[in-house]
């Protein structure tokens, strides 16, 4: 019988974790070399897929940040966030349509074709915002409210399969809503593009990122520097201990869900305007797409959540548009696999720290 000395199963973890570090390094140098040969092969190409994959990755980030924040905060993951990101969607094209009929204009209706005046538009896509925002945040509030508070004592798998039910709850009210097929929408910000030498760049893209910088900024100012975002850094270390400090526990959870709520649905007039379709079982792809930026960025870490889903859009739309990519069609299959590669060898996640149970 052969026993092994605790210097014999240390040099084998050495050894096993050198060979993992030059398997990523030498993944990581085929990813390189990917970038450099398409770069050189079509550079206008390469850099017009990139700001799309910027813009993509910019949604997800939004919907990705919903889902990290309520797991930093109560180790919940919320399977309705995608869902309500859904709702956003049609919200914010039944509100521009509504805004445009109540202006005396048909403009911007289900079925109409023409532009509308830029101005107007803008001033009713700032409108929207706001109220889709409100409409998002007011609806994860009650979920938390009626859903998940009597449940935060009971087992884990209780609220999870409560998370799932709410998820098929506003699916249903997305159903009724908008009708069992797709539904077509007029974009409202403009969608001409801006062209430099060969490179194209669209001006929603550039728009819907000054509108993404300035939220990701605030919202990480109000999570670090301010009293209520140590309130809800407190809460998500120690709840108990967070109650004993005079913190009001109930009350900074409910923030965070209206806070992620409100992300959706800013995320949700975001894809509006981009794709300018809607569908009820919309929230299920893009749902799952964001949960996986969360996690590959270090699921509880609002800087994580935000890397993670910019590198997915970048990469699945560097894969889909670039000469040397294996297509659209293997889009999400190339996401997963680097997800799998990456959870064999980082599980934390690129930013998230390694965790150990206390027995």
């Amino acid at each position: 019988m052969t026993t092994l000395t605790t210097s014999g199963i240390r040099r084998r973890r050495d050894i096993g974790g050198q060979a993992a570090k030059l398997i990523a390094y030498g993944l990581v140098a085929l990813l390189a070399v990917w970038l450099a040969a398409n770069f050189i092969k079509a550079p206008a190409t390469f850099t017009t897929v990139f700001l799309d994959g910027l813009r993509m990755g910019s949604l997800y980030a939004l919907i990705a940040l919903g889902y990290t924040m309520v797991y930093g905060i109560i180790q919940l993951i919320n399977f309705a966030h995608g869902d309500l990101f859904m709702l956003g969607t049609i919200f914010s094209g039944t509100f521009i349509a509504w805004a445009f009929s109540v202006a005396g204009s048909t403009v911007g209706e289900f079925g109409t074709e023409t532009a509308p005046p830029v101005g107007l538009g803008i001033g009713i896509v700032i409108l929207a915002l706001i109220c889709v925002m409100v409409f998002c945040g007011g609806i994860n509030f009650l979920i938390e409210r009626l859903a998940y508070r009597r449940l935060r004592s009971a087992p884990k798998l209780a609220p999870l399969i409560t998370a799932v039910g709410m998820s098929f709850v506003l699916q249903f009210i997305g159903l009724k809503w908008n009708g069992s097929g797709q539904k077509g929408w007029v974009p409202v910000l403009p969608r001409t593009s801006i062209e430099i030498g060969d490179v194209v760049i669209k001006l929603n893209t550039l728009i819907i990122l000054g509108m993404m910088l300035p939220l990701l900024v605030g919202l990480t100012y109000l999570v670090t520097k301010t009293r209520q975002g140590k309130a809800m850094r407190a809460t998500a270390e120690d709840q108990d201990a967070a109650r004993l400090m005079g913190i009001d526990v109930n009350r900074t959870i409910s923030f965070t869900f209206i806070l992620g709520g409100a992300l959706a649905g800013v995320a949700g007039l975001m894809y509006h305007q981009m794709i300018a379709t809607t569908s009820y079982n919309l929230g299920f792809r893009l749902g799952l797409i964001a949960f996986t930026a969360a996690v590959l960025g270090g699921i509880g870490n609002l800087s994580g959540a935000v890397l993670g889903g910019v590198l997915i859009g970048l990469i699945s739309e560097l894969n889909a548009g670039l000469p040397y990519g294996f297509g659209m069609r293997w889009g999400q299959s190339v996401v997963f696999i680097i997800l799998i590669l990456l959870m064999v060898f980082k599980p934390e996640g690129l930013l998230g720290k390694p965790t150990t149970e206390k027995v």
